[in-house]
């Protein structure tokens, strides 16, 4: 069997292996890129955040992004019944980007993984990895669009395969999530708002009228199109898939803000359901690779952090692999996992108390210190990892004492 040898094999083409690949070119390191798909192809994920564009300027890409013309993004508002709140990025704890951009994910990762390209990573769409043989040169067992099968050794391997978790599944290491099993219902629709109807400069998410738990989500794109969804526990789509253009139809008009900015706008792709989304890994890296992105862990969708921890999880396994690619020793549980981590559990302790209901109390409050204010809204612009934020160093503690006092 034809057997390839780089430095690094990346399994996946979307935004994580894009600026890794990126990366590790600029530090002269030779690169694989593997993908199962063809590009453009659809994904999820389209709303950014502004801590994003960080990592894209490092990786060489946001000229690229900055000129391609997508929806810029400046901030977020939520709306339950005759409530509303408005976050402005730019009005934020942490320092950094305060804006980002609204992306259609097909042309967004098509262009991340040309810039990676650009800059001398191999990259092969249309090649499957079947199997993989970890250790300190771990090989890959590579099948492409003929059924042909090879080999490719490499000195390390990234797992930036997204919701596909290559090595997760090769390698059993799959764990619990501790989250309930949610879906989101979605699709695009020709939204026709006016200039004056919706400030399209910012993420739109609104509550059910009667289900705190049930959530959607409105994100203008570029071309007066918008992204449309709905997420909820699974149970709550339950019917038969020919039904689910109808359902989705049927909870836009439920909810009262949509209803007046969509209405009943024209879908204009077929109205998709995924699933079980949520994923977890007893461990982020192992002898040999190391998982990025979705391919190690994905909470939900509600604060779109997804990319965000994406390109972050790159950046720091960039780091990481670099010196050790350099001879020097590293330590990929305190150089990689436990700091990735810790932005994961930031992110996490909003999450779960968005569903219960705590953080959309806070949210809602009438009188919110200013500080604070500006502390809440750095996380949701992404900033998860920035410890100067108390709701950053200790999130669980501070999150609940403010909820306390939102509501006594």
């Amino acid at each position: 069997m034809r057997r390839d040898n780089v430095d690094v094999t990346i399994i996946g083409a979307g935004p994580a292996g894009s600026v890794a690949a990126a990366l590790l070119r600029q530090a002269g390191h030779s690169v694989l890129v593997l993908e199962r798909q063809h590009f453009p192809r659809f994904s999820i994920g389209e709303s950014l955040l502004p801590q994003s564009m960080a990592y894209l300027e490092e990786a060489g890409m946001l000229q690229a992004v900055v000129e391609a013309g997508f929806q810029y993004k400046n901030g977020a508002h939520f709306v339950w019944r005759d409530q509303v709140s408005s976050f402005d990025f730019r009005d934020k704890h942490s320092p950094g980007w305060g804006t980002t951009y609204q992306v259609e994910r097909a042309t967004f990762d098509a262009l991340l993984i040309r810039c990676a390209a650009d800059q001398g990573a191999e990259v092969r769409f249309g090649h499957t990895v079947l199997a993989m043989q970890p250790g300190p040169a771990p090989v890959l067992e590579v099948a492409d669009e003929q059924a042909a099968r090879y080999e490719v050794a490499s000195r390390f391997v990234l797992d930036a395969s997204g919701f596909g978790r290559v090595l997760p599944r090769l390698l059993e290491l799959e764990a619990p999530t501790g989250l309930p099993p949610r879906a989101a219902i979605f699709s695009h629709v020709r939204d026709g708002l006016a200039l004056d109807a919706f400030d399209r400069d910012k993420i739109c998410i609104a509550t059910h009228p009667e289900r705190r738990d049930v959530w959607f989500w409105m994100i203008p794109l570029a071309g007066g199109r918008s992204s449309v969804g709905c997420v909820a526990q699974a149970a709550f789509f339950d019917g038969p898939e020919a039904e689910r253009e109808a359902r989705l139809r049927a909870l836009i008009r439920a909810e009262p803000t949509l209803h007046r900015l969509i209405g009943d706008a024209p879908f204009v792709m077929p109205v998709r359901q995924i699933s079980g989304y949520a994923a977890n890994v007893a461990r982020l890296h192992g002898a040999g690779y190391a998982l990025l992105g979705n391919a190690g862990e994905f909470l939900d969708p509600v604060f779109s952090s997804g990319v965000t921890i994406a390109l972050r999880s790159a950046h720091l396994a960039a780091a990481v692999l670099k010196r050790e690619l350099g001879g020097a020793k590293v330590d990929w549980h305190a150089e990689y996992d436990a700091p990735l981590r810790r932005g994961i559990d930031t992110f996490r302790a909003f999450v779960e108390r968005w569903y219960t209901g705590e953080l959309q109390d806070i949210i809602y409050y009438p009188r919110q210190t200013p500080a604070i204010r500006r502390m809440i809204s750095a996380v949701l612009a992404g900033y998860a990892w920035d410890e100067s934020n108390p709701y950053v160093a200790d999130p669980v503690r501070r999150l609940n004492v403010l909820h306390e006092m939102c509501v006594t």
